[in-house]
């Protein structure tokens, strides 16, 4: 598989539309590169660009978008609330897929030099391209910011690891790293004071605030043995965090950057600014992600905060994320579009050039079958219907879970209706996949049969696909065959008054698992070694026969 990674460059101008175009466009002309996302801000005078490819390609961009902006944007005349060093104020690389931080380092090095060298701009790395500890953290590669740059160069601890110790009036400095996935995270505050959400940010971040003895802002400071100021600890982990106000949306924010969403989720961070907030008199009203945010992390809070209502978590995912922005407030100064922000969401909508065949209407998914082409066929249709009785299951749990009175079930059969929404998502994957396995086999058919190579090549390639094909309403009977414990469970301990909708999910797996045996069957017709795959679909078909009858007999009894 390729190798992907991100790129996330910071520009020391939010405003000027001619300016920003350029660098986006000298970004998205090179080859291989997707800008995914542009995200200015005019009140912070910054705008922070997304884009993704291999990383030969980002960081040719990356170069391509630094030397744009070192020739466009001028430093000595730069005001901005976000602190920042250069035009380019920090360019870190990222790693997406099938490659290592350790991989990076050597690109993030090449970029570095290149910049050095071509533009004269001196640079520094960070993070896990950092030569030495100091040098890690961003904040104290920046420290100074742009204004004590030019005596910064002159001590020895800061000479850039690349590029002249002379001044460069125009562009300052920039940081280049290799990071972790961050996110650039804001918190609305109902007050416009800087000085509140400072104090909340100094609360939370894990930095925390220096140590003072007496007053806690005025008061002398504390020093270790060292000669270094105490501090105290802030609350969150892998936080970085300060206040300030923007004009723009005539409110302050706590402005933070989460390192680590594993270690420190974004619910978490929002919840506890929350506590914070209300402990200082302010309430917390909304927030902003800059830039993309990947799923998880969304999918997280969504559960979360369901968690907190006490109501199931297993809803389709769409709901899920619904959740996560109404109660992140992410629609507060800015429109959160999931397409547009969550980073799978717009690449799938970027890279898929064919629509597949869950995205139809169902009216459309009906026509579709119902034309002449083979594909999608009887191995999808079947796939559609285990994933049609698995929403059917899911809702009967749904309801179970939100009967009233049934509070202290909720947990229950919020887990059944969790467990059944993958079997339902695995399912609707194999709507496509079988229709693409079939396309594959035609695919091997036309390959050339010419030389005696040809011949063995074209011979070994149908079979794989004809296994692989076999192997897909496989996948089908044994995904569907997975509900049939949940649903009996539903039907025996469920809300009874959608017993009936237990038994069509049941009637619906079961045809589901047929219909998969069927196509089976037709594509290891003509294979004389099918690998075991024949005899592991007979044994679920006895299974589901048996299953389905003890289920609709139980059913009927009880109606």
């Amino acid at each position: 598989m390729n190798k992907l990674i991100e790129c996330v460059p910071n520009f020391s101008e939010g405003s000027d539309k001619q300016i920003l175009d350029s660098i986006a466009e000298a970004i998205s002309s090179n080859k291989g590169v997707t800008l995914l996302n542009v995200d200015p801000g005019k009140a912070t005078n910054r705008t922070v660009m997304t884009f993704v490819g291999s990383p030969e390609a980002v960081t040719d961009a990356a170069f391509c978008a630094i030397k744009v902006a070192s020739e466009k944007i001028d430093m000595s005349k730069h005001k901005g609330e976000h602190p920042r060093f250069g035009a380019t104020d920090v360019c870190p690389l990222i790693p997406i897929s099938n490659v290592t931080f350790d991989e990076l380092v050597p690109y993030a090095e090449k970029l570095g030099k290149r910049v050095a060298k071509e533009l004269k701009i001196p640079v520094y790395l960070y993070e896990h391209a950092a030569k030495n500890k100091e040098r890690k953290n961003l904040a104290n590669v920046r420290s100074g910011e742009y204004e004590g740059l030019k005596k910064k160069l002159t001590k020895k601890t800061w000479k850039p690891d690349f590029g002249p110790t002379v001044f460069n009036k125009k562009s300052g400095a920039v940081a280049i790293g290799v990071r972790d996935f961050l996110i650039a995270y804001n918190i609305n505050l109902n007050t416009k004071s800087t000085r509140l959400a400072n104090a909340i940010a100094f609360d939370v971040r894990e930095k925390g605030r220096i140590k003072r003895k007496g007053h806690p802002v005025i008061g002398d400071i504390v020093y270790d043995n060292k000669g270094n100021p105490s501090t105290i600890p802030g609350s969150l982990k892998h936080v970085k965090a300060i206040g300030w106000y923007i004009e723009e949306f005539g409110i302050s924010q706590i402005s933070m950057n989460l390192t680590n969403i594993n270690q420190t989720p974004i619910h978490v961070v929002f919840d506890e600014v929350s506590k914070k907030a209300e402990k200082r008199g302010a309430r917390v009203t909304g927030s902003e992600i800059v830039g993309l945010i990947p799923l998880k992390p969304m999918l997280d809070a969504g559960k979360y905060f369901l968690k907190k209502q006490n109501r199931s978590v297993g809803i389709p995912e769409i709901d899920i994320i619904s959740i996560a922005i109404e109660s992140l407030g992410l629609n507060q100064v800015k429109k959160f579009i999931p397409e547009k922000n969550i980073i799978e969401y717009y690449l799938d909508t970027l890279f898929d050039d064919k629509k597949k065949i869950i995205e139809l209407k169902a009216s459309e998914f009906s026509d579709e079958v119902a034309r002449e082409s083979p594909a999608p066929g009887g191995g999808s249709v079947s796939a559609y219907v285990g994933a049609l009785g698995s929403s059917l299951g899911e809702m009967v749990a749904n309801l179970s879970a939100n009967k009233r009175g049934w509070e202290e079930r909720v947990e229950k059969f919020s887990s059944i209706a969790n467990q059944i929404d993958e079997i339902r998502k695995d399912l609707l994957f194999l709507v496509d996949e079988d229709s693409n396995s079939f396309d594959r086999i035609m695919s091997s058919f036309k390959l050339p049969n010419n030389s005696e190579e040809e011949k063995k090549i074209r011979l070994k390639a149908i079979y794989d696909s004809s296994i692989y094909a076999a192997e897909v309403p496989l996948r089908v009977m044994n995904r569907s065959y997975d509900s049939y414990e949940l649903i009996f469970e539903l039907a025996k301990n469920g809300n009874q008054n959608s017993i009936s909708d237990a038994g069509v999910a049941c009637l619906c797996i079961h045809a589901a698992i047929y219909g998969a045996y069927l196509n089976v069957k037709i594509n290891l017709k003509d294979i004389s070694n099918d690998q075991g795959i024949l005899k592991k679909a007979n044994q679920i078909i006895k299974k589901s026969s048996f299953e389905r009858d003890k289920i609709i007999s139980f059913i009927e009894k009880v109606i």
